[in-house]
């Protein structure tokens, strides 16, 4: 079956201002709003990432993850991170395939070899798990949030 849903990997200096803007509202929607957490989104780190769009037939963009070269969250991996889908489309297997995707980009970008490690909401492990992370360490709070580290090497 085909996915209702197409992927595009960018640079950030390749995004269409109007890309940055729907793909910063989705963070917004879904961290800040959703999620009642006011934090620091904008970090500095979108400059020297890649950034997965997930849209719909429309073009709209209604999932996202930032892909982080080593270095940049982690000194010795690679990193996804916020990695969001719009409300009205949850439950379409969306996030499965931005995990999926996501996964693909990092090799593709940082090679095979790359770990990748990711900051999860701790309620989200079992979901993480299934795509082959695997928790490290205790939980912690982030912005106020339960958070695990999670591997998948």
């Amino acid at each position: 079956m085909d996915s209702p849903f197409t992927f595009t990997c960018k640079s950030f200096d390749s995004l269409a201002l109007n890309e940055l803007y729907e793909l910063l509202a989705l963070r917004q929607k879904v961290f800040v709003v959703e999620q009642n957490c006011p934090y620091q989104d904008c970090d500095n780190n979108d400059q020297h990432s890649f950034h997965l769009l997930g849209q719909d037939e429309d073009g709209n963009i209604i999932g996202y993850t930032r892909i982080l070269p080593k270095g940049i969250s982690y000194s010795e991996y690679c990193s996804i991170g916020r990695i969001a889908t719009h409300p009205a489309y949850r439950n379409q297997n969306l996030g499965n395939l931005l995990i999926q995707e996501s996964i693909k980009h990092c090799q593709k970008l940082f090679g095979g070899a790359c770990s990748i490690k990711i900051s999860a909401q701790a309620h989200l492990e079992s979901f993480y798990s299934r795509h082959g992370f695997v928790a490290t360490g205790d939980a912690y709070l982030e912005d106020g949030i339960p958070h695990l580290s999670m591997i998948l090497k």
